[in-house]
């Protein structure tokens, strides 16, 4: 039985050990924390398609990844008897311009003959008015965006749900607190934080951040880093809001209702900061606009505040297959905002990789082996 190590307990880890252990390999997941203690441990939840209109392979394979997420999780939620607050709810994006209208109006046609899935047709489609005030009509002065692909589900109890899901097989090991300081691929070694040692046949690196420098002693030599960090904050609400309205989201702010009696609001994206875990005045500014968005979250009171790291790949697309130097090597990361649309779709094609079986079809910019081949240009 061929040994796995998945580096990274967050979605993409997670993904990526269900579907090997489910193809029947033996499954290795280290995590240097605990499970979700990074980016993916966040609030939102927020599944977004990319805009309709100027389509390419990279909007074609979320689409996908999108739409086949409904059974997956139907598959997920069945096997453990618990909920991941997944539900297809679409979204809501308000005009506050005539141009924003003008173009959002040319995008109807693009969506009718996009978003299509055998016999499933998404809409894009512009209202004049927001339903229920949702968003508010000083926010959707020219009406508003509502399409039926986007969706949203609850990034904590996602996680929880593939934990039990993989705890539920015999063929998993999941080991928290145990980090992975570096890899020797040519002995199949991976070097933990307490300096022990575990052996594999193959490793996925999926750890976030951590990733970008695993990655990065790898492929030497690079003139810069594969990836970095781009901070997030967000906020979770307790309201009295019925949890079937869409997502809002405009200009980079997401008011989310979830079906627990909570609403996410977010988030940053900050390249810059001075502490990463510290949440600041850029939420509360966050929050202030979200007000004007839904002004009946006036009365909600904030229970959390969130701040954390996601992993922005310097391509600024996601890192996905074997490393060029390395056979035994596959990288998982890189996602940055779209990981927990795609995550269970990219880990089928590492797994199938890794097995040695055909794959489907990826973007040839997600590639690792693309993005280390960049960076080398660059270094020349």
């Amino acid at each position: 039985m061929s040994e796995l190590l998945v580096v990274g307990g967050g979605i993409m880890g997670l993904w990526a050990a269900l579907v090997a252990a489910r193809q029947g390999m033996a499954v290795r997941l280290v995590e240097r924390q605990r499970i979700g203690a990074g980016a993916s441990g966040g609030l939102l939840g927020a599944l977004m398609p990319h805009m309709p209109d100027r389509w390419n392979a990279k909007k074609q394979f979320q689409f996908d990844a999108l739409v086949s997420l409904d059974g997956e999780i139907g598959r997920l939620e069945a096997e453990t008897g618990l909920s991941t607050g997944y539900r297809r709810t679409g979204r809501l994006m308000p005009l506050g311009k005539p141009h924003l209208r003008d173009i959002a109006l040319g995008h109807e046609q693009d969506a009718l003959t996009r978003w299509q899935a055998a016999d499933r047709q998404f809409l894009w489609q512009v209202r004049n008015e927001a339903p229920e005030g949702w968003p508010s009509a000083r926010a959707a002065v020219y009406g508003v965006v509502f399409d039926t692909l986007a969706a949203r589900v609850s990034p904590r109890r996602m996680l929880a749900t593939l934990r039990t899901a993989l705890l539920q097989l015999p063929n998993v090991r999941l080991e928290e607190g145990a980090g992975v300081r570096a890899i020797d691929p040519t002995h199949g070694r991976a070097e933990l934080d307490d300096a022990s040692r575990v052996t594999f046949d193959h490793c996925i690196i999926a750890a976030g951040i951590g990733s970008f420098p695993l990655i990065d002693a790898l492929s030497v030599p690079l003139k810069a880093t594969s990836g970095t960090a781009v901070k997030g904050q967000a906020a979770l609400l307790k309201a009295d809001v019925d949890p079937d309205l869409p997502v809002i989201f405009t200009d980079g702010v997401y008011v989310i209702a979830h079906d627990d009696g909570h609403v996410a609001v977010g988030s940053t994206s900050e390249n810059r900061f001075a502490d990463p875990l510290s949440c600041d005045e850029q939420l509360d500014e966050l929050l202030r606009r979200a007000l004007v968005l839904a002004p009946r979250l006036a009365d909600a009171t904030v229970v959390e505040r969130w701040a954390g790291l996601r992993p922005k790949s310097a391509g600024r697309e996601p890192i996905v297959g074997r490393h060029p130097d390395h056979r035994n090597i596959f990288a998982l990361t890189g996602g940055f905002k779209v990981s927990f649309g795609i995550a269970h779709r990219l880990a089928q094609v590492v797994v199938d990789e890794v097995a040695g079986l055909p794959t489907a079809d990826i973007p040839e910019s997600f590639l690792c082996q693309t993005h280390i081949a960049a960076l080398r240009e660059k270094h020349l």
